[in-house]
């Protein structure tokens, strides 16, 4: 199956975002995907606000997107756009680092006014990295997000239902099975 670099591009160690990613991952996974978690946080400031291509860390990162075969972008959604932690990272990228992949992106954010964030800020971003297919993408309101005492994210209803059709999209792009292997047995 493929390999699937998921990244989050959210600041807070306790984000939403990420956390809905790593739930998205494990269905992934069970669709046979082998899936590489990468939280832009937890590169070094110093090498994303200054540019350092060369860096250990961003030289690892850039090496992520060039093993990958599709590729999960996950936002929180500020002033109506992706995270700058995130527009830091993919301005380090080279030009085509997403050529010949698959993407999926995903937004999180506290109104519907920031509905259209995916299709307005980050998918033109996305699109000038040469990808060879955007599928269609999703934002989760963040009260349809609930983290449990023990970090447990659950998803609402609706929300899940949404979330796993394009997550389901995305596999399917990239050759995966779309039922779980879980259920086939």
């Amino acid at each position: 199956m493929a390999t699937v670099l998921s990244v989050s591009g959210s600041p807070s160690a306790t984000s939403r975002t990420a956390r809905l990613l790593r739930h998205l991952d494990e269905r992934l996974i069970a669709q046979g995907h082998q899936v590489i978690p990468l939280d832009v946080r937890t590169l070094p400031a110093e090498a994303l606000l200054g540019a350092d291509f060369a860096h250990p860390a961003i030289v690892r990162a850039t090496a992520l997107f060039e093993q990958a075969d599709g590729v999960v972008i996950g936002t929180p959604v500020y002033k109506a756009a992706y995270s700058g932690l995130l527009k830091s990272l993919l301005d380090l990228l080279p030009q085509y680092a997403l050529a010949g992949r698959t993407v999926l992106p995903l937004a999180t954010g506290g109104t519907t006014a920031h509905v259209l964030a995916i299709d307005y800020a980050l998918r033109p971003v996305l699109a000038s990295m040469g990808p060879a297919h955007i599928t269609p993408g999703w934002f989760t309101l963040d009260k349809d997000l609930t983290v449990g005492d023990d970090g447990t994210l659950t998803v609402a209803p609706g929300a899940a239902e949404a979330l796993a059709q394009v997550t389901d999209q995305f596999s399917a792009a990239l050759g995966g099975r779309t039922t779980l292997l879980a259920a086939a047995g």
